[in-house]
């Protein structure tokens, strides 16, 4: 395949499209390296509009950790919208890379990093558009070796007739590694063709091969095990992790967007992994090990990232962000060292339990005071010990009531509906809690202005969560909790005004249940879907959730499943899980265990501060938490060059 830029066809497209911005490249810090003097080159994919795939901290650490290496290339690509779709599939213009305008299906590797199972068909659409075989087993040596990655590459199955090898956890090593192999394969004349790299890649144990298992199934439609259907291949495969974080400072130079994308900010990742223990967040249990990055390192990212990009506002990312063991040391440091400019800091969402004022005023120190986001989750006390969410009531208005009471007008908080075991009062004290918020930040600040909104998602099993085997509620249970919710949060106006509630109906959760805890044969019906129109399935103004369900009743009821089979069906404790081969390090035992825990209504505490449980994650992986506190501080920075948000003041005229 040439590899010829393709803009000279795409140019002329532009103008007869939404938002062309997004396909012309050039961003600050984007790299551009010559074609001829790569090794290995690596098209890196986020399936997802370029508003949302562009701030993705993965996709941009894995361009920066492969352009680094100076005989590889690396270059990003996005979905595009229909519009442009159409354009490209009547004048011939391939799936392209943003960066040099180049061919996908020009690529070495083609690497896909999925952070939900709803961008499947968007990523068999860019395989086609590319002229890459949708099937893997159509694919010669000419065309790429299609990688997925991301928290969906947990449980590929569903997408295994379609990509040649997944990698599950931490991407900075692991592509570093593949690119190695390939590398070798390629000098040494490319051996055994594409079998022998798959097989080189599959026997280090840490890259999943698809191709290279067998699944039986038992008459019921279960599967009765996974084996390896050669030699070299392992029979599990395992997670990677990246222990130190201060190693692999990445972002060095984030991107910085020319169209307008979901986060205007720069974001730096303080900690990893997380070990509170919340039996929904499949994040949680996948990502353990904590490991924190240290106040020097955070420190360094910060200034190293302010003046590669200029932006005015830098998230501290983590799953639970005010866990890091010296945030208020972290967040104290970087208020004194950016005071006096337009620098600010955000924590995406902060535990009640974790919060205080000390904290929140240290973020707002610099910027604007927004509002101020908390995740309870579960309305009711009973359903938050199920789901392990160890806040009260008491803490939540305790918690609101002190930020009111120092200034603050907004109140987020997230929920979830169709937990298991719960019931329409579980859901309907959301409302009560609500109005609880309301009362006591009225009373606190003296004022009849304070908000509170409710934002409550659909519950989603996920693999490698203790609710692995719970069964998912139905949408039309959802929707109708969610009703009565509504009603319940209007029947007193006096606070309900002050009350903004925002809810999705039950019907794309339940196909991203079906994706997510699905197995090979899930495969047919995203085909299905992809193939009658099926794009940008995490949009509501695209998903159509009865073409779902007519693909899954078409494919799979000849197979002698269905769509209830995958998803409001709950799983018995013997029974061969679709992902059991691929391993996360956590024991299925004790996920089991935590899982009856659940139905008892008792809570886990947090391995942090507490023996270990013995979940399996540190002795399987050769790891272990990595936590503070260091004890150090953030020195002041002096003044350095241009574009620094730092100024020296002896050099400022008054």
């Amino acid at each position: 395949m040439s590899v010829e830029s393709v803009f000279p066809a795409l140019e002329p497209l532009l103008p007869r499209v939404s938002k062309p911005v997004q396909y012309v490249g050039g961003e600050l810090n984007a790299t551009v390296k010559d074609w001829d003097a790569a090794a290995v080159r690596w098209a890196l994919m986020y399936p997802d509009a370029y508003e949302v795939g562009l701030p993705n901290q993965g996709v941009m650490i894995l361009y920066e950790v492969l352009n680094e290496q100076p005989d590889v290339l690396a270059e990003r690509t996005y979905a595009v919208w229909p519009d442009l779709e159409a354009l490209m599939r009547e004048h011939g213009v391939p799936q392209f890379t943003v960066d040099g305008h180049r061919p996908v299906g020009a690529f070495d590797l083609f690497g896909v990093s999925f952070a939900t199972e709803l961008g499947y068909t968007n990523m068999l659409n860019a395989l086609d558009l590319a002229g890459i075989p949708v099937h893997a087993a159509d694919r010669t040596e000419a065309h790429p070796i299609v990688v997925a990655g991301g928290h969906a590459a947990f449980n590929p199955e569903p997408i295994s007739a379609f990509v040649d090898a997944a990698v599950l956890g931490d991407g900075e090593e692991a592509v570093l590694e593949i690119t190695d192999i390939v590398r070798r394969w390629k000098a040494e004349g490319c051996p055994g063709g594409r079998d022998e790299v798959l097989t080189r890649l599959a026997e280090t144990g840490g890259v999943y091969v698809p191709r290279f298992y067998d699944v039986e199934y038992l008459p019921d439609g279960r599967i009765q095990r996974v084996v390896p259907n050669r030699e070299r291949v392992p029979y599990r495969v395992f997670k990677r992790t990246t222990m130190d974080l201060d190693a692999w400072p990445y972002p060095k130079q984030p991107l910085v967007p020319l169209a307008e994308s979901v986060h205007e900010r720069m974001s730096v990742e303080i900690f990893r992994g997380c070990t509170r223990g919340c039996r929904f967040c499949q994040a949680g249990m996948i990502t353990r090990p904590v490991r924190e990055r240290s106040i020097e390192g955070i420190g360094a990212m910060v200034q190293r990232g302010l003046e590669a990009t200029g932006f005015e506002e830098v998230g501290l990312l983590s799953l639970s962000s005010a866990d890091h063991s010296e945030i208020a040391e972290v967040t104290k440091g970087l208020a004194d060292r950016y005071e006096g400019t337009n620098t600010s800091l955000s924590l995406p969402s902060t535990r009640v339990d974790a919060f205080n004022i000390d904290l929140a005023n240290e973020l707002s120190r610099n910027g604007r005071r927004s509002g101020l986001t908390f995740a309870p989750e579960g309305g009711s006390e009973r359903i938050r010990r199920v789901i392990n969410k160890m806040v009260s009531e008491e803490d939540l208005i305790r918690t609101v009531s002190a930020a009111f009471g120092a200034g603050w007008r907004q109140v987020k908080l997230y929920f979830m509906c169709g937990l298991p075991t719960e019931t329409d009062d579980d859901v309907l004290q959301i409302a009560e809690m609500a109005k609880n918020v309301i009362r006591a930040g009225r009373e606190v600040s003296g004022r009849k202005d304070v908000r509170c909104t409710i934002s409550i998602g659909g519950f989603v099993p996920k693999p490698h969560t203790p609710f692995q085997w719970a069964a998912q509620c139905d949408p039309e249970t959802v929707d109708d909790r969610l009703r009565k919710l509504r009603d319940a949060v209007n029947s007193d106006r006096s606070l309900g005004r002050n009350i903004g509630m925002r809810y999705h109906d039950g019907k794309p959760s339940l196909i991203e249940g079906l994706l997510s805890r699905g197995d090979r044969r899930i495969g047919l019906v995203i085909e299905r879907v992809w193939r009658e129109g099926g794009r940008f399935d995490g949009w509501s103004e695209h998903f159509s959730y009865d073409r779902w369900v007519n693909a899954a009743a078409t494919e799979l009821e000849p197979l002698g499943v269905d769509l209830a089979w995958f998803t409001t069906r709950e799983r018995e404790e013997l029974e061969v899980l679709p992902w059991d081969h691929l391993d996360s390090g956590l024991d299925k035992e004790w996920l089991w265990a935590d899982w009856q825990d659940a139905l008892d209504e008792r809570e886990q505490d947090d391995c942090r501060w507490t023996p270990c449980f013995d979940c399996g994650v540190c002795p399987a992986m050769g790891t272990d938490i990595e936590v503070g506190p260091t004890g150090r501080t953030l020195l002041p920075i002096s003044p350095v060059g241009k574009g620094s948000p730092v100024r020296n003041p002896a050099l400022t005229k008054p």
